[in-house]
């Protein structure tokens, strides 16, 4: 496996990755837009497939994490702390001082891999998510 920037060419094969992971994923051209709008930066998991995938937008010193996913076959292999390490390491890169992220209030693995990379819960966003309908913990990391 290795971690390594995301291209547009990888949009069709990360569209499927997020199919498979998210009950509201994003299009094939939301992922293409990305390239055209300033700011984003994402890395994927890669085998003879994508595996996994991590994003943020950064606007000044801050930044959005936009999705954390891995392929449900490929879980608890640590990718997806692999992702997120080399996610916060470009952030230092950019000198962005602090990054927030959303996650389902039930995704207590989620919750866990991002407390251990440093995020803190600092709020919650009420009725967030659909399908199914659920809150989200906001979390922020500080440089």
């Amino acid at each position: 496996m290795k971690i390594c920037p995301m291209t547009e060419a990888d949009c069709e094969k990360t569209g499927l990755l997020m199919k498979e992971c998210f009950s509201v994923p994003w299009s094939v051209e939301g992922l293409k837009e990305m390239f055209h709008t300033e700011g984003y930066c994402s890395f994927l998991a890669k085998e003879e497939e994508v595996i996994g995938y991590v994003g943020m937008k950064m606007v000044l010193d801050e930044a959005d994490i936009t999705n954390v996913a891995v392929l449900p076959s490929h879980r608890k292999k640590g990718i997806a702390g692999k992702l997120l390490k080399q996610l916060l390491e470009e952030a230092k890169k950019q000198n962005l001082h602090r990054i927030y992220l959303e996650v389902r209030a039930s995704n207590i693995a989620a919750v866990t891999l991002y407390e251990h990379a440093g995020f803190k819960e600092v709020g919650q966003r009420k009725n967030y998510y659909d399908n199914p309908r659920e809150d989200a913990r906001l979390m922020l990391w500080e440089a």
